[in-house]
């Protein structure tokens, strides 16, 4: 590239993107140094592909239009190749017509890439790059036979108006984001990434790069590992000094494989990296694994050299799990895939696990198999430096083998994808995460990771996704095997069953720890009860339509073995479609006595969990209920609220808000105009600056008013700087002059009385990873000091805003608390939902409070308003599909 060739076009329209294949393609607007690439790229065109994309034979590109091709105003006329390597795979280009805001776009796809949905990757990008230049209109010329491409406008989810003429299709369609086209997007987004994924956990083959004759060495030990698995598939050894490992015959390099080679496992160390890479992209190996060290987790040269073997990776359309990985398992029977450090995996069972930290890896998966607990599929990603678990997350939601899903996080890499993927896989399967870094500093973020999230905004991301947090491995582990096991909980009504009264009141105090409901008192069924009185005590208990689930804590008596008790207990709650946890000999995990097994022998569905302690049985069927409530409540959607003006509120916001670091405060006139572009109105009011105008302003506004203090100090939840019910002028001047005293300022404000009601603050809190949140709470010192505040990630669905304005603690002060009247609920969720939307359009407001809103019966209002803006976020989830 020379100089002149130096990029002017805006560097975040260059991306990397999955293609539905799950291979990656790197898409960047179009340079004068492409032309040679360009000309080769027609020339391997097909005849009906030319003739399809340009209406006629066009053999060759004459070089007036070559130049036209490629010299663009990355403006007017934009252009984007999408490379795999060096070459070109695929063009898309828009001409805006002249005097209008349209323009003609148009695409084409080399043959030997149609099919991996490239065209509607190319709009997308498109799409975004003319909304950002003042296009709003695309149009097209498409010849009726062209079905591939008609699909591929008729498919973007945008409101498409058509016209034949002559054999020629005319479309055009206004590129503005619809409902539909967002849908069509992220339904891609999920079934390309989940390829990707795919395609690392169902290899036909694998070869270990680095694998060593010296038992010591990763490389002979993951050598070692997908042997004893039995992987499905040939695995190739990669060794240039050894003619076999482990009896199997090594190669020099994976280019001399005879076979194709989907998975490269790689355990060389990071100096030998360039040549391993060179040798992968020349085979064409679809995922590379990476368990080697000493890449970012080396400090900043490594990051680099890591930086560079993602770069090339995904240029030639390679995905990488790493580095520092402990690496991937798939207990399919049709795969048998243990690519990891872990000598022995767990079971086979229907839960996925994600982790980062290899190290740790090894420790969860021997505690997962400790307590006969079954995976479908386990990935370590380490640095996290390509795919990571917002991948995993898409992959999950469409995999038949896995019922739940199970995360150990240090990081975000995109916290809102994160909300979004979660929230979603949430409706139908269970996610339940541990995020570690709660109190300490996190670790280093292995690449281009935002600032880490603080503990309120990860709190509220998981609430608002239905994520089921908790803070520990062995929680983890506890709600996994209840999930995993039995049937979620229909309600909080929970029945008791033991041999120990003295237990029986340790259920029922732990019940009533966690919010449940004892259904009943505890059945003690006595010290020595047969198996049959047992049994008895059990299906009448599970059977009852006053109990949603069922804890069973038993210490058989010395002299019967426990496992007639455990028959007895499988045998009467198998038919039961509710919940049953037990603390049942102590043991941990699901014991042979309480297993059902599945066809492969392993726990299925109908085995009873079995918990050290009562008090952990019952937390984890609080906590699953919890989830259970999330998952029954509606679902909620994204309304704008109507009367939003969204244009001319960015056109304030331009106005006062020129670009640079500095936060720019809005005055009160300006912040009074953006709300109301929102139809947010602020209690009228008037700045004054004597007793004359203050009571001049009182006559304007109708009595009666307040007069307030400027400042926060002032209109504190105290109230110190603020006098409210002025009935006429004397009491206007008088809290005038006292006011002017007591502030020191000779600049108050007059404000209309608002009806009256309890004081809300409504905020939106700037958080350098996920944009923006919404919180709210309930004013007052009290509130002030105990934090009492919820909070909810930008954008609010009606769900999501339903639920916040229930969230605080004080919140049944709104809802006639006492005997008082009920606030208007609904006009607060109104607004809200208003706040959510300003704040997602304008992402240079990066501080907005309301504060106090008075509740009233019948109305919100809004009293006081401060607006700051400032440099807008980095949004990791916005605009069309890419990688990070």
């Amino acid at each position: 590239m020379t100089v002149a060739d130096t990029p002017t076009y805006p560097r975040h329209w260059e991306a990397d993107v999955v293609a539905s294949d799950g291979g990656v393609v790197h898409l960047r607007p179009i340079l004068p140094s492409d032309a040679d690439a360009l000309v080769e790229f027609h020339g391997r065109l097909s005849d009906r592909t030319r003739y399809l994309r340009y209406f006629g034979a066009y053999p060759r590109i004459p070089p007036r239009d070559l130049e036209r091709f490629t010299v663009l105003d990355h403006r007017d006329r934009v252009a984007f190749v999408g490379l795999l390597g060096q070459e070109i795979v695929a063009v898309g280009r828009y001409v805006k017509l002249d005097g209008s805001s349209a323009a003609e776009v148009a695409f084409v796809v080399r043959d030997d890439h149609q099919g991996r949905g490239l065209g509607s990757i190319l709009l997308e990008h498109l799409a975004a790059a003319a909304r950002e230049s003042g296009v709003r209109r695309f149009e097209a010329e498409v010849l009726a036979e062209n079905h591939q491409m008609v699909r591929v406008f008729r498919d973007a989810g945008y409101q498409v108006s058509r016209e034949f003429s002559d054999g020629v299709l005319h479309l055009e369609f206004d590129v503005d984001p619809t409902e539909r086209s967002v849908a069509v997007r992220d339904a891609r987004e999920q079934a390309a990434e989940a390829r990707g994924v795919h395609n690392a956990l169902h290899p036909r083959s694998v070869a270990v790069i680095g694998a060593s004759t010296d038992p010591e060495k990763i490389g002979h030990a993951v050598l070692a590992n997908l042997l004893r698995a039995n992987f499905t598939g040939p695995v190739f050894p990669i060794n240039p000094d050894a003619r076999s490992v482990r009896g199997v015959r090594a190669y020099r390099s994976v280019t001399e494989v005879p076979d194709e080679v989907d998975l490269a496992v790689v355990a060389v160390p990071a100096a030998g990296m360039d040549e391993v890479m060179d040798s992968c992209l020349e085979k064409g190996v679809k995922s590379l694994l990476v368990l080697s060290s000493g890449f970012a987790d080396a400090g900043a040269d490594g990051s680099d050299a890591q930086r560079r073997l993602v770069a090339e990776a995904r240029a030639h359309g390679m995905r990488v799990i790493g580095p520092n990985a402990l690496g991937v398992a798939n207990a399919s029977p049709d795969v048998r895939l243990n690519a990891t450090l872990a000598r022995e995996l767990p079971g086979r069972g229907r839960v996925g696990f994600f982790c980062q930290s290899g190290a740790l890896g090894i420790a969860i998966l021997s505690g997962v198999r400790a307590r006969g607990l079954g995976l479908s599929t386990f990935v370590s990603a380490g640095n996290r430096a390509d795919m990571s678990g917002n991948d995993l997350l898409q992959y999950w939601q469409t995999d038949p083998d896995t019922d739940v899903v199970l995360l150990y996080l240090e990081t975000f890499g995109n916290p809102r994808k994160f909300a979004r993927l979660a929230r979603r896989l949430a409706r139908s399967k269970p996610v339940v995460a541990v995020k570690s870094g709660r109190f300490a500093a996190p670790l280093p973020s292995f690449g281009a990771s935002p600032p880490p999230a603080d503990e309120t905004s990860v709190q509220a991301l998981f609430e608002q996704a239905g994520v089921i947090r908790v803070q520990t491995l062995a929680q983890l582990f506890d709600t996994a095997l209840l999930l995993a096991y039995q049937p979620l909980p229909t309600g909080p009504r929970v029945a008791v069953v033991g041999n120990s009264s003295a237990l029986g009141v340790l259920v029922a105090d732990a019940l009533l720890d966690e919010g449940l409901e004892p259904a009943g008192p505890p059945v003690d069924v006595g010290a020595a009860p047969t198996p049959e009185q047992f049994a008895e005590a059990v299906s009448a208990a599970a059977r009852s339509e006053d109990t949603d689930a069922l804890v069973v804590v038993f210490v058989p008596p010395v002299a019967t073995p426990g496992a007639a008790y455990a028959q007895a207990l499988c045998a009467e709650v198998a038919a039961v479609d509710k919940p049953v946890v037990s603390t049942f000999l102590a043991v941990e995990g699901v014991p042979a006595e309480l297993a059902v097994p599945g066809p492969d022998g392993q726990p299925g569905r109908g085995s009873v969990p079995s918990y050290p302690s009562p008090e952990r049985a019952v937390a984890a069927l609080a906590r699953v209920l919890r989830y259970a409530r999330w998952r029954d409540a509606p679902l909620g959607e994204y309304v704008r609220p109507d009367g939003i003006d969204t244009d001319r509120a960015r056109a304030l916001v331009a106005e006062h808000y020129r670009g640079g670091e500095a936060p720019v405060p809005l005055d009160d006139a300006a912040t009074a105009a953006l709300l109301a572009h929102y139809r947010i109105e602020v209690t009228p009011f008037r700045l004054v600056d004597s007793a004359e105008a203050a009571t001049a302003a009182a006559g304007e506004l109708g009595y009666p008013v307040a007069v307030k203090g400027i400042g926060d100090r002032w209109q504190g939840p105290e109230l110190i700087g603020i006098r409210l019910d002025l009935g006429s002028a004397a009491g206007v001047v008088a809290a005038y002059h006292d006011l002017a005293r007591v502030t020191g300022r000779q600049e108050l404000y007059v404000q209309r009385m608002a009806p009256k009601g309890p004081s809300c603050t409504l905020e939106v809190v700037d958080d350098p990873s996920f944009g923006s949140l919404l919180s709210f709470g309930l004013s007052g010192i009290a509130t002030e000091l105990l934090g009492d505040r919820a909070h909810r990630v930008i954008p609010l669905s009606t769900a999501d805003a339903h639920d916040l304005i229930r969230a605080p603690r004080a919140a049944p002060l709104l809802a006639g608390y006492g005997g008082a009247e009920p606030a208007d609920l609904a006009a607060l969720e109104d607004l809200a939902l208003r706040v959510s939307c300003l704040a997602e359009d304008l992402p240079e407001v990066r501080s907005l409070r309301l504060r106090p809103v008075l509740a009233a019966p019948t109305t919100a209002s809004v009293t006081s308003a401060r607006v700051v803006l400032g440099p807008p976020p980095t949004r990791h989830d916005g605009g069309p599909r890419r990688l990070r």
